[in-house]
Protein backbone atom coordinates (compact mmCIF):
# COMPACT_ATOMS: atom_id res chain seq x y z
CA UNK A 1 0.00 0.00 0.00
CA UNK A 2 0.97 3.62 -0.42
CA UNK A 3 2.54 4.98 2.75
CA UNK A 4 1.19 7.72 5.00
CA UNK A 5 4.57 9.47 4.89
CA UNK A 6 4.12 10.00 1.14
CA UNK A 7 1.16 12.26 1.89
CA UNK A 8 2.30 15.81 2.50
CA UNK A 9 0.49 19.00 3.41
CA UNK A 10 -0.12 22.10 1.31
CA UNK A 11 -1.55 25.55 1.82
CA UNK A 12 -4.13 25.22 -0.95
CA UNK A 13 -7.43 26.80 0.19
CA UNK A 14 -5.72 28.56 3.12
CA UNK A 15 -5.25 31.86 1.26
CA UNK A 16 -7.72 33.74 3.48
CA UNK A 17 -5.81 32.81 6.64
CA UNK A 18 -2.36 33.95 7.79
CA UNK A 19 0.50 31.60 7.11
CA UNK A 20 1.29 31.03 10.78
CA UNK A 21 -2.25 29.79 11.40
CA UNK A 22 -2.02 27.65 8.26
CA UNK A 23 1.25 26.05 9.37
CA UNK A 24 -0.20 25.36 12.81
CA UNK A 25 -3.18 23.57 11.25
CA UNK A 26 -1.01 21.47 8.92
CA UNK A 27 1.24 20.50 11.83
CA UNK A 28 -1.79 19.58 13.93
CA UNK A 29 -2.96 17.29 11.11
CA UNK A 30 0.33 15.42 11.40
CA UNK A 31 2.19 16.83 8.40
CA UNK A 32 5.94 17.41 8.53
CA UNK A 33 6.38 18.31 4.88
CA UNK A 34 4.38 20.47 2.48
CA UNK A 35 3.95 21.76 -1.03
CA UNK A 36 4.13 25.53 -0.65
CA UNK A 37 1.65 27.33 -2.89
CA UNK A 38 3.25 30.71 -3.58
CA UNK A 39 0.26 32.97 -3.17
CA UNK A 40 -0.48 36.18 -1.29
CA UNK A 41 -0.50 36.70 1.61
CA UNK A 42 1.71 33.68 2.38
CA UNK A 43 4.67 34.16 0.01
CA UNK A 44 4.05 35.34 -3.54
CA UNK A 45 6.42 36.55 -6.24
CA UNK A 46 5.52 40.22 -5.88
CA UNK A 47 6.11 40.68 -2.13
CA UNK A 48 8.96 38.25 -1.39
CA UNK A 49 11.26 40.66 0.44
CA UNK A 50 13.91 39.43 2.88
CA UNK A 51 11.80 40.13 5.94
CA UNK A 52 8.84 38.21 4.55
CA UNK A 53 10.98 35.25 3.59
CA UNK A 54 12.62 35.20 7.02
CA UNK A 55 9.19 35.24 8.66
CA UNK A 56 7.99 32.31 6.55
CA UNK A 57 11.12 30.29 7.34
CA UNK A 58 10.65 30.96 11.05
CA UNK A 59 7.02 29.85 10.90
CA UNK A 60 7.99 26.64 9.10
CA UNK A 61 10.63 25.93 11.72
CA UNK A 62 8.30 26.69 14.62
CA UNK A 63 5.84 24.13 13.29
CA UNK A 64 8.28 21.40 12.29
CA UNK A 65 7.52 21.77 8.58
CA UNK A 66 9.84 21.41 5.60
CA UNK A 67 9.06 22.34 1.99
CA UNK A 68 9.09 19.70 -0.75
CA UNK A 69 8.21 22.02 -3.64
CA UNK A 70 7.62 25.72 -4.11
CA UNK A 71 4.58 26.22 -6.36
CA UNK A 72 4.11 29.87 -7.29
CA UNK A 73 0.62 30.68 -8.51
CA UNK A 74 0.82 30.76 -12.31
CA UNK A 75 -2.63 30.06 -13.71
CA UNK A 76 -5.05 32.65 -12.28
CA UNK A 77 -2.25 35.19 -11.74
CA UNK A 78 -0.46 37.94 -13.68
CA UNK A 79 2.29 35.52 -14.76
CA UNK A 80 2.40 33.65 -18.05
CA UNK A 81 5.72 32.21 -19.21
CA UNK A 82 4.26 31.36 -22.65
CA UNK A 83 2.51 34.64 -23.40
CA UNK A 84 2.52 35.84 -26.99
CA UNK A 85 3.40 39.27 -25.61
CA UNK A 86 7.19 39.18 -25.42
CA UNK A 87 7.54 41.84 -22.71
CA UNK A 88 4.93 40.15 -20.53
CA UNK A 89 6.55 36.76 -21.12
CA UNK A 90 10.01 38.07 -20.24
CA UNK A 91 8.74 39.66 -17.03
CA UNK A 92 7.06 36.38 -16.12
CA UNK A 93 10.26 34.41 -16.64
CA UNK A 94 12.15 36.92 -14.49
CA UNK A 95 9.66 36.28 -11.69
CA UNK A 96 10.27 32.57 -11.99
CA UNK A 97 14.02 32.99 -11.92
CA UNK A 98 13.42 34.69 -8.59
CA UNK A 99 11.16 31.78 -7.59
CA UNK A 100 14.10 29.44 -8.22
CA UNK A 101 16.21 31.62 -5.92
CA UNK A 102 13.60 31.20 -3.19
CA UNK A 103 13.67 27.39 -3.34
CA UNK A 104 17.05 26.90 -1.58
CA UNK A 105 15.98 29.45 1.04
CA UNK A 106 12.95 27.28 1.80
CA UNK A 107 14.93 24.05 1.51
CA UNK A 108 12.69 23.00 -1.38
CA UNK A 109 13.92 20.26 -3.69
CA UNK A 110 11.57 21.29 -6.48
CA UNK A 111 10.26 24.37 -8.27
CA UNK A 112 6.81 23.62 -9.66
CA UNK A 113 6.14 24.67 -13.28
CA UNK A 114 3.19 24.66 -15.66
CA UNK A 115 3.42 25.44 -19.39
CA UNK A 116 1.47 28.69 -19.45
CA UNK A 117 -0.72 29.51 -22.44
CA UNK A 118 -0.37 31.26 -25.75
CA UNK A 119 -2.80 33.62 -27.39
CA UNK A 120 -5.79 31.69 -28.68
CA UNK A 121 -5.37 33.38 -32.07
CA UNK A 122 -1.69 32.44 -32.53
CA UNK A 123 -0.35 29.18 -33.84
CA UNK A 124 0.00 26.32 -31.32
CA UNK A 125 3.58 25.83 -32.53
CA UNK A 126 4.52 29.40 -31.63
CA UNK A 127 2.99 29.14 -28.16
CA UNK A 128 4.71 25.82 -27.52
CA UNK A 129 8.07 27.18 -28.65
CA UNK A 130 7.73 30.19 -26.34
CA UNK A 131 6.85 27.90 -23.44
CA UNK A 132 9.76 25.52 -24.04
CA UNK A 133 12.23 28.41 -24.22
CA UNK A 134 10.89 29.82 -20.97
CA UNK A 135 10.89 26.49 -19.12
CA UNK A 136 14.45 25.80 -20.29
CA UNK A 137 15.65 29.18 -18.98
CA UNK A 138 13.96 28.70 -15.62
CA UNK A 139 15.10 25.08 -15.26
CA UNK A 140 18.70 25.99 -16.12
CA UNK A 141 18.78 28.67 -13.43
CA UNK A 142 17.15 26.31 -10.92
CA UNK A 143 19.70 23.63 -11.84
CA UNK A 144 22.56 26.02 -11.10
CA UNK A 145 21.15 26.34 -7.58
CA UNK A 146 20.77 22.60 -7.03
CA UNK A 147 16.99 22.75 -7.54
CA UNK A 148 15.03 20.45 -9.85
CA UNK A 149 11.71 21.26 -11.49
CA UNK A 150 8.31 19.62 -11.56
CA UNK A 151 6.12 19.93 -14.66
CA UNK A 152 2.34 19.62 -14.61
CA UNK A 153 -0.10 19.69 -17.55
CA UNK A 154 -3.17 21.90 -17.32
CA UNK A 155 -6.78 21.58 -18.37
CA UNK A 156 -7.86 23.12 -21.68
CA UNK A 157 -9.51 26.11 -20.03
CA UNK A 158 -6.18 26.82 -18.31
CA UNK A 159 -3.76 26.25 -21.20
CA UNK A 160 -3.63 25.62 -24.94
CA UNK A 161 -0.14 24.07 -24.88
CA UNK A 162 0.02 20.96 -22.67
CA UNK A 163 -3.40 19.57 -21.79
CA UNK A 164 -2.98 15.79 -21.89
CA UNK A 165 -0.39 13.08 -21.33
CA UNK A 166 0.64 12.84 -24.99
CA UNK A 167 1.27 16.58 -25.25
CA UNK A 168 3.10 16.48 -21.92
CA UNK A 169 5.41 13.72 -23.15
CA UNK A 170 6.19 15.56 -26.39
CA UNK A 171 6.83 18.81 -24.50
CA UNK A 172 8.97 17.04 -21.88
CA UNK A 173 11.17 15.44 -24.53
CA UNK A 174 11.69 18.88 -26.06
CA UNK A 175 13.28 20.23 -22.86
CA UNK A 176 16.94 20.41 -21.97
CA UNK A 177 18.32 18.50 -19.01
CA UNK A 178 17.15 15.31 -17.37
CA UNK A 179 16.08 16.66 -13.98
CA UNK A 180 12.52 17.80 -14.75
CA UNK A 181 10.05 15.42 -13.16
CA UNK A 182 6.33 14.96 -13.75
CA UNK A 183 3.25 15.81 -11.69
CA UNK A 184 0.16 13.66 -12.11
CA UNK A 185 -3.00 15.64 -11.34
CA UNK A 186 -5.94 13.24 -11.13
CA UNK A 187 -8.54 15.78 -12.25
CA UNK A 188 -6.45 16.93 -15.21
CA UNK A 189 -5.85 13.28 -16.07
CA UNK A 190 -9.54 12.40 -15.94
CA UNK A 191 -10.67 15.53 -17.80
CA UNK A 192 -8.22 14.73 -20.62
CA UNK A 193 -9.37 11.11 -20.85
CA UNK A 194 -5.99 9.82 -19.75
CA UNK A 195 -5.25 7.03 -17.26
CA UNK A 196 -2.87 6.15 -14.46
CA UNK A 197 -1.49 3.26 -16.53
CA UNK A 198 -0.98 5.58 -19.50
CA UNK A 199 1.00 8.02 -17.39
CA UNK A 200 3.26 5.26 -16.13
CA UNK A 201 3.77 3.90 -19.65
CA UNK A 202 5.00 7.34 -20.71
CA UNK A 203 6.84 8.57 -17.62
CA UNK A 204 7.47 5.63 -15.27
CA UNK A 205 9.28 6.57 -12.10
CA UNK A 206 9.71 10.16 -13.29
CA UNK A 207 6.26 10.78 -11.85
CA UNK A 208 7.43 12.42 -8.64
CA UNK A 209 4.34 14.13 -7.27
CA UNK A 210 0.58 13.56 -7.24
CA UNK A 211 -2.33 15.95 -6.80
CA UNK A 212 -5.25 14.00 -5.32
CA UNK A 213 -8.51 15.74 -6.16
CA UNK A 214 -12.05 14.70 -6.91
CA UNK A 215 -14.10 16.03 -9.80
CA UNK A 216 -16.95 15.50 -12.25
CA UNK A 217 -14.40 15.01 -13.87
CA UNK A 218 -13.11 18.60 -13.48
CA UNK A 219 -13.46 20.64 -10.32
CA UNK A 220 -10.52 20.08 -7.94
CA UNK A 221 -12.96 18.95 -5.26
CA UNK A 222 -12.52 17.39 -1.85
CA UNK A 223 -12.65 13.58 -1.84
CA UNK A 224 -16.33 12.57 -2.02
CA UNK A 225 -17.60 15.84 -3.50
CA UNK A 226 -17.08 14.47 -7.01
CA UNK A 227 -17.48 11.09 -8.69
CA UNK A 228 -13.92 10.09 -9.62
CA UNK A 229 -12.77 6.60 -8.48
CA UNK A 230 -9.95 7.97 -6.34
CA UNK A 231 -9.50 4.73 -4.40
CA UNK A 232 -9.04 2.83 -7.66
CA UNK A 233 -6.55 5.41 -8.90
CA UNK A 234 -4.49 5.05 -5.72
CA UNK A 235 -4.56 1.26 -6.03
CA UNK A 236 -3.23 1.59 -9.59
CA UNK A 237 -0.53 3.99 -8.43
CA UNK A 238 0.50 1.48 -5.77
CA UNK A 239 0.54 -1.33 -8.33
CA UNK A 240 2.92 0.71 -10.48
CA UNK A 241 5.21 1.32 -7.51
CA UNK A 242 4.57 5.04 -7.12
CA UNK A 243 7.13 6.27 -4.59
CA UNK A 244 6.69 10.03 -4.87
CA UNK A 245 4.83 12.50 -2.71
CA UNK A 246 1.16 13.39 -2.90
CA UNK A 247 -1.13 16.07 -1.58
CA UNK A 248 -4.62 17.51 -1.94
CA UNK A 249 -5.09 20.50 -4.24
CA UNK A 250 -8.47 21.80 -3.13
CA UNK A 251 -10.08 24.72 -4.93
CA UNK A 252 -13.64 23.82 -5.97
CA UNK A 253 -15.77 26.92 -6.36
CA UNK A 254 -13.79 28.77 -3.72
CA UNK A 255 -15.89 27.70 -0.75
CA UNK A 256 -13.21 25.38 0.67
CA UNK A 257 -11.24 28.51 1.53
CA UNK A 258 -13.95 29.47 4.03
CA UNK A 259 -13.18 26.40 6.15
CA UNK A 260 -10.05 24.75 4.75
CA UNK A 261 -9.41 22.53 7.78
CA UNK A 262 -12.82 20.88 7.36
CA UNK A 263 -12.14 20.16 3.68
CA UNK A 264 -8.70 18.77 4.46
CA UNK A 265 -10.01 16.55 7.25
CA UNK A 266 -12.69 15.22 4.89
CA UNK A 267 -9.91 14.20 2.50
CA UNK A 268 -7.73 12.73 5.26
CA UNK A 269 -10.61 10.61 6.54
CA UNK A 270 -11.33 9.36 3.03
CA UNK A 271 -7.76 8.47 2.14
CA UNK A 272 -6.89 6.79 5.45
CA UNK A 273 -8.06 3.27 4.43
CA UNK A 274 -5.87 3.44 1.32
CA UNK A 275 -2.60 4.16 3.15
CA UNK A 276 -0.27 1.89 5.05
Amino acid sequence: MLKRKQLIGANFSFQYHPFRWTAEQLSAMGFRQMEFWGVAPHLDLFHDNRARLAEVKAILGDNGLTVRSFTPEQVLYPINIASGDSAYREASVERFLRAADICPELGAKYLFLTPGRGFECESPESARANSIRSVNRIAAHARSLGVSCLLEPLQRLESNIVTNAEALENFWHGLNGDDIDIVLDLVAMAAAGDSVAGYFERFGNRIAHLHIVDGTPAGHLAWGDGNLPLGDYLAQLDAHGFAGTMTFELFGNGSYALNPVSAWRQCLDAIAPHLE
